[in-house]
């Protein structure tokens, strides 16, 4: 018997477990899901009204992106900072405040510059999400869970992207394009309210009894320690460039889904704004498929006895193998058949990130999660606006995206070596107090 009076995870194995950080999981989700439905609304309108009101280029519409890119880069490392030192209740909460207002105000926009101005603060509010819903997973599950709970709460990215070609335009067709921006702002302040009144540590959390709060708790306790320098001993470190250098290779492939999949089947298929929200809303399903059994998948192996490193690196390069396929969707006429082939490869990146998003939580005490978090997502930011900009440029140039596809093809078995190369063990990173 524990003289603390909290069973030990032995005893509380027999206890009934709570479920409450699933509760937890369920917020991460539908705020991830708000989050894809405000960031990929400029891709679902450009074809058919944006492009026609501003006039403006492939390479415009890069820029436009490129400046969410830069507002998103500098607002991960900062929010992974910002976690980190104010908790995940509060940043969380500040996160989609900002992202939510400057996503309402695209609704006034007149000019290219104002639309790439309510961009880049859509870019720094929306930077926080995954830093904040990371560290909320690390608080709230125990090492053998995260990875399925990150796989559903990063689930929810799919479904805002499902959703959004599926309401953005009987919305749009019913009121104009800029209403649409101001009714779905509705859902973020709706989100705030629920999180602040519902979200507390999980050992002072009312609703979490001891049993839960055990099988939390089960993994060994890390130091409360408050590391001088942090971020300079971070980027000295192997295991920070192993998760980071994985999300620079990685993140601009799903940047591209996000924003270049409409106008794609728009100019190759002639499809207009209710003609391919179906096939979107089928690609982000698959997608979703892919993020929960990705998160299912290793946790599968590592009960099975597989370690953290070899389940996680098995998984991500299943997924890399099942991506591949991608490159040939230029040579075939068949939209159904590409869908299916994007859709597959969509599934693949979400079950891919799922597990490289477990790497920081697998490597680092719970204190530096959300700074190396931030730092990757920093970094895949930084290699999605040079995407960006390639992407304008091959498409004004050349009006093609076989090289895009083929880049998306490829990248994940670079990401894969990287993160072998730089952690062969995913061993726990050593960081001098």
């Amino acid at each position: 018997m524990a003289s603390s009076g909290v069973p030990q995870p032995e005893i509380a194995a027999a206890v009934k477990v709570g479920r409450y950080r699933w509760v937890i999981c369920a917020l991460l989700f539908a705020a991830t899901a708000i989050n894809y439905i405000d960031r990929q609304m400029i891709g679902v309108l450009e074809p058919d009204y944006l492009r026609p009101e501003f006039g403006w280029s492939a390479s415009d519409y890069a820029r436009l992106v490129f400046y969410f890119q830069l507002a998103y880069a500098i607002g991960y490392l900062g929010f992974g900072k910002f976690v980190d030192w104010i908790g995940a209740r509060l940043g969380y909460a500040v996160a989609v405040g900002v992202w939510t207002l400057f996503h309402v105000l695209h609704g006034g926009v007149h000019s290219v510059t104002q639309f790439a101005m309510v961009r880049f603060g859509l870019g720094v509010g929306e930077s926080g999400n995954f830093p904040a819903g990371v560290k909320a997973v690390t608080d709230w599950f125990p090492q053998k869970e995260r990875a399925l709970a990150i796989g559903v709460f990063n689930a929810g990215s799919n479904v805002g992207a499902i959703l959004t070609p599926l309401i953005v335009p009987a919305i749009t067709l019913a009121y104009g394009w800029r209403m649409a921006f101001i009714a779905t702002g509705i859902l973020g302040v709706l989100w705030v309210i629920a999180w602040l009144a519902l979200y507390r540590d999980p050992h002072t959390h009312k609703r979490v009894g001891a049993a839960e709060l055990a099988h939390i708790q089960q993994d060994p306790a890390d130091p409360p320690v408050r590391v001088k320098g942090l971020w300079l001993k971070l980027l000295t470190t192997r295991e920070t460039w192993a998760f980071a250098l994985g999300k620079f290779f990685i993140d601009p492939i799903w940047w591209f889904y996000l924003f270049w999949l409409p106008p794609y089947l728009h100019d190759t298929y002639h499809l207009d704004l209710i003609g391919f929200g179906l096939p979107i809303a089928a690609i982000y399903l698959l997608s979703d498929v892919g993020s929960v059994a990705g998160g299912w998948l290793s946790g599968r192996l590592m009960k099975s006895g597989m370690t953290p490193n070899k389940a996680r690196k098995l998984t991500m390069l299943i997924c890399a193998i099942c991506i591949l396929p991608v490159v040939t969707t230029q040579y075939i006429d068949s939209v159904w058949i590409n869908v299916l082939i994007i859709g597959v490869a969509a599934a693949g990146h979400q079950a891919f990130s799922a597990n490289l998003y477990t790497v920081p939580s697998d490597t680092f005490p719970r204190y530096a999660v959300g700074s190396v978090i931030g730092i990757g997502g920093t970094l895949g930011a930084v290699g999605g606006m040079l995407f960006s900009l390639y992407i304008g440029r091959i498409l004004d140039s050349l009006g093609t995206y076989s090289a895009i596809f083929a880049v998306a093809g490829a990248s994940y078995f670079v990401a894969l070596l990287c993160i072998h190369l730089l952690s062969p063990r995913l061993a726990r990173a050593k960081i001098a107090a």
